[in-house]
């Protein structure tokens, strides 16, 4: 039998630590100890551990480890049964290192990952023992794998402080796996009394800070999360076994999917209130934070990263709340009440139980603000049943007479089922396939083509055609199922960026184009070559008088009549058949025009929206002087409108998020949708319907994601992220479309052509 003598005598790396009996002995084996060449001659001693008295083993990290990956793995391994903690905080190894890890997993209880740099995680490996996994500071994370997380049967606490996780969907999904999770953090709220600040004893260390457990031991838990009332705070389950005490550092090191993006603008766009509101009214909440710190403290922003807190008195005792290191996840509207409804094996949140009330709150908030399926499904269904479902029905209704038939309800009808498998396919994963639209199969003079889109539109009639214009002035027309290009018009230094684009219904081979520079083009694809340059140029076009500066371009319905408007505070009518401009309507509103859209089905209206915030309807019969209506957007500037497919709705988009959805007979407002402002007069917003008028897309060009919400009530069914590429780069919304033939919430072709990635 291996003896504790033994393991003294291998020399520097190990130490045998005694702490409760001579019987239960803990092994501690210090990276920092230890040096390539000396891992073989341990793995030896390792070998005897299962039989020696030794009945816990810890492996520790330090600041100065010198040994490669590859040697701290295999002796991570050496032992099945009795590891138990892992500290790999700040670990030096590099990309191979955290495949590995990821992959095949680990047989140890605690594992600290604390500063490490994953990207987009995936620890889809056999890691049935762990208990406690910490991903604090792990600043480079923003993503899970649709696998990750699989083979954690027993983790019961799980931290991801100051990371830069944000999708509650794909969160939620990955989360959903962990059937023992009880206790999860994204930020640490920090509980202090009036008399003196957590940072003036520790030096505002995270991990030196007291949780609210240690605060008010003295509350019974049991009677708390039973009674859900506000006499009680309590925290069971906590992070201090893992020994973190350094000062977290930034790391930046190129390691593939884990690459350090920088992300310190992020911060600041976050609302304290925002925050504060997702706790129960019990709560008694502070509208400046920073007007309460007493002016003898001094907190470093950046390594504090403070963003709110909330205070309560328990037994006279003035106590308060402040949240550290939060992730960007955190300040999602809701977040709590999100998380807490959709995890409902759940007791801890930020350091803060979940009570009863708070289960009850949160289920009512979540069916209130969010959708679980679309069309307000309530349980997931596979395709396979739906299509099953449905051939029985059709089966058994050619079986029944007339009469028989009638008594089926109207649940069963072809638009339902087109619904369920809506829901179905949404439903099937959190993560949506973005697929990038590369295209070929045109003779461009060169084999290495590419382009900068900016803005395109889906052919009204054939499925698989777009067109789209580029930042430098071309017009490509492209079959996006097979990915080939169909027509090609160069720029020839005559156009700037192609802005407006808009198809003729009735004659499917024509569109309009027309770029800032003014320029405006009719073309049509049947009569001009493959490859428009050169002498070629004017072929299969007509050009029209020129609109300087154009943003918008839109055809009525009849393919009579098209609108311009862009930097200025007039729109031109022009005629398509004499190739003529009919009139200019000026001043029509009081700063620029960026879009004006015909309805869908009345060919003399249309509507204009402006930066000067209103959104005016007008009729050509008319002789448009003055506007059938107009509506105001509440101190934000217009970006654009568009009409329901049906023109029962207008729906504008605002400057920061501010989406309203208005009765176009009227201009009465119908609903507006709650997206969070991010605080930027410069983030400019587009939303379109897609699924008819179901739901609506949202995007803007500061942000890198897109929402889908419904377009009835208003509810958030999903957020899709959008996640650039190598080290900092960030994908941001130019132009969005919804698919207007795939009627299952179809963006996978969308997102490749609407966004620019800046660098």
């Amino acid at each position: 039998m291996l003896s504790s003598d033994t393991i003294k005598q291998q020399g520097k790396y190990c130490e045998a630590l005694v702490p409760y009996s001579e019987r239960d002995a803990l092994l501690e084996i210090i990276l920092d100890h230890l040096e390539d060449i000396d891992v073989p001659p341990l793995l030896d001693v390792c070998a005897n551990i299962e039989t020696s008295e030794i009945e816990v083993v810890d492996i520790r990290n330090g600041p100065n480890c010198a040994l490669h990956g590859e040697y701290a793995l295999s002796l991570m391994r050496a032992f099945i049964q009795k590891l138990q903690v892992v500290d790999l905080q700040d670990l030096p190894f590099g990309k191979d290192f955290l495949r590995e890890l990821s992959q095949k997993g680990l047989a140890c209880q605690i594992l600290n990952l604390r500063s490490s740099h994953f990207r987009n995680l995936n620890m889809a490996g056999k890691f049935m023992q762990i208990h406690t996994l910490n991903l604090d500071f792990s600043t480079s994370l923003a993503s899970f794998q649709e696998d990750c997380f699989t083979c954690m049967p027993i983790l019961t606490c799980l931290s991801m402080c100051e990371t830069r996780v944000a999708n509650l969907w794909t969160t939620i999904a990955a989360l959903s796996k962990l059937s023992s999770l009880v206790e999860l953090r994204f930020q640490k709220w920090i509980c202090c009394n009036d008399s003196a600040s957590p940072s003036a004893s520790s030096g505002g260390n995270l991990e030196d800070q007291p949780d609210v457990s240690e605060l008010l031991t003295d509350i019974d838990e049991e009677s708390y999360l039973n009674q859900g009332t506000d006499e009680a705070i309590g925290n069971v389950f906590s992070f201090n076994n893992i020994a973190t005490g350094q000062q977290v550092q930034s790391m930046m090191e190129d390691s593939s999917d884990d690459n350090e993006v920088d992300f310190s603008s992020y911060w600041q766009e976050f609302d304290y209130m925002d925050l504060l509101a997702n706790f129960s009214s019990g709560w008694n909440r502070q509208v400046n934070p920073q007007s309460e710190l007493s002016s003898g403290t001094s907190w470093n922003k950046k390594e504090e990263s403070l963003h709110g807190y909330f205070g309560r008195h328990i037994a006279d005792v003035p106590l308060k709340y402040i949240s550290h290191h939060a992730s960007p996840i955190c300040f999602e509207k809701h977040y709590r009440e999100y998380m807490i409804a959709s995890l409902p094996n759940l007791k801890v949140l930020d350091n803060l139980p979940v009570r009863k009330i708070d289960s009850e709150r949160a289920a009512v908030t979540f069916s209130q603000y969010f959708e679980y399926l679309p069309y307000n499904r309530k349980h997931k269904e596979s395709v396979v049943s739906i299509l099953h479902k449905r051939e029985i029905k059709d089966t058994r209704s050619h079986m029944l007479s007339k009469n028989q038939r009638a008594s089926y309800s109207h649940g069963n009808s072809q638009y339902s089922y087109t619904r369920s498998l809506c829901a179905a396919k949404l439903g099937s994963s959190a993560w949506p396939l973005l697929h990038s639209l590369s295209v070929s199969g045109c003779d461009l003079g060169d084999g290495s083509r590419s382009f900068r889109p900016r803005q395109f539109e889906y052919h009204p009639s054939l499925s698989s055609i777009m067109v789209f214009g580029t930042l430098d002035g071309e017009v490509v027309v492209v079959n996006h199922e097979n990915e080939k290009v169909v027509r090609y018009v160069s720029s020839l230094g005559a156009m700037n960026s192609v802005l407006g684009l808009c198809w003729l219904k009735k004659y499917p081979s024509k569109f309009i184009a027309g770029s800032d520079s003014g320029l405006l083009k009719l073309y049509d694809i049947e009569h001009m070559p493959p490859t428009v340059t050169g002498m070629y140029s004017a072929a299969g076009s007509i050009t029209f008088d020129d609109f300087d500066q154009l943003t918008s371009v839109h055809v009525n319905s009849t393919d009579e009549l098209f609108l311009a408007s862009g930097y200025s505070k007039n729109v031109a009518l022009y005629d398509i058949n004499s190739g003529r401009r009919i009139q200019v309507f000026t001043d029509v509103h009081r700063e620029h025009i960026n879009v004006v859209k015909f309805s869908n089905h009345s060919p003399s209206v249309f509507a204009t929206s402006s930066f000067d915030q209103d959104v005016k309807l007008w009729d050509l019969r008319q002789k448009p002087i003055q506007p059938c209506y107009t509506t105001t957007s509440v101190s934000r500037g217009n970006v654009m409108v568009c009409f329901s497919p049906d023109d029962h709705y207008l729906l504008a988009s605002a400057v920061d998020n501010k989406v309203r959805q208005l009765l176009a007979v009227d201009g009465r407002l119908h609903l507006s949708f709650d997206i969070a402002p991010t605080g930027s007069s410069q983030n400019y917003t587009r939303s379109y319907y897609m699924n008819g008028r179901d739901y609506i897309i949202s995007g803007s060009c500061d942000e890198h994601v897109v929402r889908v919400c419904c377009a009835q009530t208003g509810r958030r069914l999903r957020d899709i992220s959008l996640e650039g590429k190598g080290l900092g780069n960030s994908m941001y919304v130019q132009s969005l479309r919804g698919d207007p033939f795939r009627v299952s919430l179809h963006l996978l072709l969308i997102l490749n052509l609407l966004l620019s990635i800046r660098e």
